[in-house]
């Protein structure tokens, strides 16, 4: 993985989190966008590059299952994570508590969200990724501020998230190139479990946000560009 990838997967994710001790007032405005945005463009980029792939490969007969599945596993673990994937802040009073469900079901889905980086033409979707991750880490730290932790535990958990898209870039690596034995035929299977999980945060993410399901102008501003900037990378890359 060229360092300049790992950097940006990090760093968005890990610097979202730490904005928390540096934002005093309500950014949820400007947040939301950003999740729009994210959205949008995660969502063009699943239909334009991911799916094509996942379907050109010799079992492209069971995608649609894994595709599915992928799919049922978000609602899963939302239902531990309490939606902090799309930027969701709840509010916790329970003291000092670890929200151990949030933190591995959160850890889980961007670990699996950076498995489909282990293609080729990826560029589109590491940005994708890394502005998903922001709002998602100042979710995650608002909630640990809430519950009382530290500032030192904050950061901790904050670069825990941090480095799990990374990690698990380098395990479907390992997956496609054959260095875990036995495991490279069902790398395909594991990708369709993977847009599953982009196909329902993405489209979760566009639509929940929205009172009475009307998408103001600034909203769709952000939804169409995203989508434009995904539709000027699939053509400038050849397709």
């Amino acid at each position: 993985m060229e360092i300049w990838k790992f950097l940006v997967l990090f760093f968005c994710a890990f610097l979202g989190g730490l904005a928390i001790f540096l934002v005093k007032n309500d950014k949820s405005q400007l947040l939301k966008l950003i999740l729009s945005f994210s959205g949008a463009y995660l969502f063009a980029i699943t239909v334009l590059h991911l799916i094509p792939d996942a379907y050109s490969g010799a079992d492209k007969s069971e995608i649609g299952i894994f595709i599915l599945i992928g799919f049922l596993l978000q609602i899963f673990l939302e239902q531990f994570s309490e939606g902090v994937e799309h930027g969701h802040i709840h509010k916790h009073h329970d003291g000092h508590v670890f929200p151990w469900g949030i933190m591995i079901s959160l850890c889980l889905h961007a670990f699996l969200e950076g498995m489909p980086l282990a293609k080729d033409q990826n560029n589109e979707l590491i940005f994708g990724i890394a502005l998903h991750h922001i709002p998602a880490a100042f979710a995650l730290a608002s909630i640990l501020v809430q519950n009382h932790f530290k500032p030192k535990g904050v950061v901790f958990y904050i670069l825990l998230f941090a480095v799990m898209a990374p990690a698990g870039y380098y395990f479907s690596i390992s997956l496609s190139n054959g260095s875990i034995s036995g495991m490279e035929p069902y790398f395909n299977k594991m990708m369709g479990i993977v847009i599953g999980i982009f196909l329902h945060i993405s489209t979760t993410i566009l639509f929940e946000s929205s009172a009475d399901h009307k998408i103001n102008k600034r909203k769709m501003l952000a939804v169409l560009l995203g989508i434009g900037i995904a539709l000027i990378g699939f053509y400038t890359a050849g397709h």
